[in-house]
């Protein structure tokens, strides 16, 4: 199983979600021309958006993994916060445009043809994308990728839209009510409208350089508390200053660990190398930036007192 998890790098799985829009936007096209039923013809269109959500995360996918240079000295790894940005304003977009459909049918029903062959078309690519779905959240854990897990949430939120369609559509066909069709449709819109949200905050938190989880925060303490040591009330060493972000699949420490003054600079950045090998040991890519400080001395940051 490591052997698959291994190949199912964002750029492949990103590839696999370009393949399968395709085909749903085929089924689904397909699913909404035969039944002529606007709660399908909204599923197609966010299959439509599924296509160009994945095609743009492709391409920040890529960018991400470039190597730093020059002018991007820490990396690119933030170009997956605009994937996932990108894609929760084309899900608004998307969702507006399921309601604007929705309404006008609202005051307009048409009957639904061929119901059979409708759902059949509809369940069929929703089976895929939740197959695809599942794969890409393993995948996002795996690598720590924004944008793979944007492009599954967005998977997840395509399977429930096409089982809220069915639905509508089956309760059209026993009830003869044309009408709910149109009410699924805008129903299916304002869930759309939720995820969509979710998205766009998730991608400004991580621009906006958004401290590590406290899962893993609690993990980056346990490693310092390792190495803190006192001897009765004097503390001999000791962390301060603890500073944590994310950017994209990277994760970055910066923490003040304060020693005797008495010692030599090659004890002590023996010590700052292996607090170092240890935090990145634990936390999984984690690039730690430690300042030696003697015991005695303070540092203020962000405060009046540097103003002085």
């Amino acid at each position: 199983m490591k052997s698959v998890d291994l190949w199912m790098t964002p750029k492949r799985m990103l590839w696999a979600s370009v393949v399968v829009a395709c085909i749903t936007i085929a089924l689904k096209t397909l699913a909404w021309w035969v039944t002529d039923s606007v709660g399908l013809l909204s599923d197609a269109m966010e299959s439509l958006v599924n296509l160009a959500s994945a095609v743009f995360g492709l391409m920040m996918v890529t960018v991400a993994a470039r190597p730093a240079d020059d002018d991007h000295p820490y990396g690119h790894h933030k170009a997956e916060y605009f994937s996932s940005g990108f894609e929760g304003i084309l899900i608004l977009v998307a969702a507006l445009g399921i309601i604007w459909v929705a309404v006008h049918r609202l005051f307009d029903p048409q009957p639904i043809e061929q119901v059979g062959w409708g759902l059949a078309l509809s369940l069929g690519s929703s089976a895929l994308n939740g197959v695809l779905a599942w794969w890409m959240f393993r995948a996002a854990r795996q690598h720590r990728s924004l944008a793979l897990e944007a492009d599954a949430r967005h998977l997840v939120t395509d399977v429930w839209t096409s089982a809220g369609v069915v639905v509508g559509i089956v309760l059209v066909s026993i009830s003869g009510w044309l009408w709910l069709d149109a009410v699924v449709a805008i129903a299916v819109a304002l869930n759309i409208l939720k995820e969509g949200w979710r998205l766009v905050w998730r991608s400004s938190q991580g621009l906006m350089d958004e401290a590590l989880e406290p899962e893993v925060l609690v993990d980056v303490q346990k490693v310092l508390d390792g190495f803190a040591h006192q001897r009765g009330e004097t503390e001999i060493i000791r962390f301060d200053h603890l500073n944590t972000r994310k950017a994209g699949q990277r994760r970055f420490v910066d923490v003040h660990m304060h020693m005797p003054a008495s010692w030599t600079l090659g004890r002590a950045a023996a010590l700052r190398a292996s607090v170092e090998q240890a935090l990145m040991s634990e936390v999984p890519g984690l690039r730690a930036t430690i300042q030696l400080l003697p015991g005695d001395v303070e540092a203020h940051f962000d405060d009046a007192k540097d103003l002085k």
